[in-house]
């Protein structure tokens, strides 16, 4: 099973998160609150998969995503977004994002995220 980072200014959101994966066998390899701190996360851990909110503050989810595409563009990301427009799913579509999951997410939208990811880099 991958080993995850989660990326997300919300402590909330990161328990719950964690919580979730983690009672489904995930191992959850590291956490942040923004994007600065998720970026030195990700290149410190190298997670299999990372799992970012699009709105944070210091450097939002997008841009984080660019960071961590133009460092290893087979890296695995999934967006999470409270925000339902689709031109920002559109947006992190366009920078490589592997998956987006609306907010408020259930279960399994998360976790069929995951799998997907996981099912895409054995190919």
């Amino acid at each position: 099973m991958a080993g995850i980072l989660i990326v997300d200014d919300s402590t909330v959101n990161r328990n719950l998160l964690k919580n979730m994966l983690e009672i489904e066998g995930y191992e959850v390899v590291g956490e942040a609150e923004n994007g600065k701190e998720g970026y030195d996360r990700y290149l410190e851990l190298k997670p299999a998969i990372t799992v970012l909110d699009i709105s944070m503050p210091q450097l939002n989810g997008i841009d984080l995503l660019k960071l961590i595409k133009n460092c290893d563009p087979q890296a695995k990301v999934v967006m999470l977004s409270a925000n339902s427009e689709s031109e920002k799913a559109e947006e992190a579509a366009q920078h490589g994002a592997d998956e987006y999951v609306s907010k408020p997410y259930t279960k399994s939208a998360i976790l069929e995220a995951i799998k997907r990811c996981e099912g895409s880099a054995h190919s």
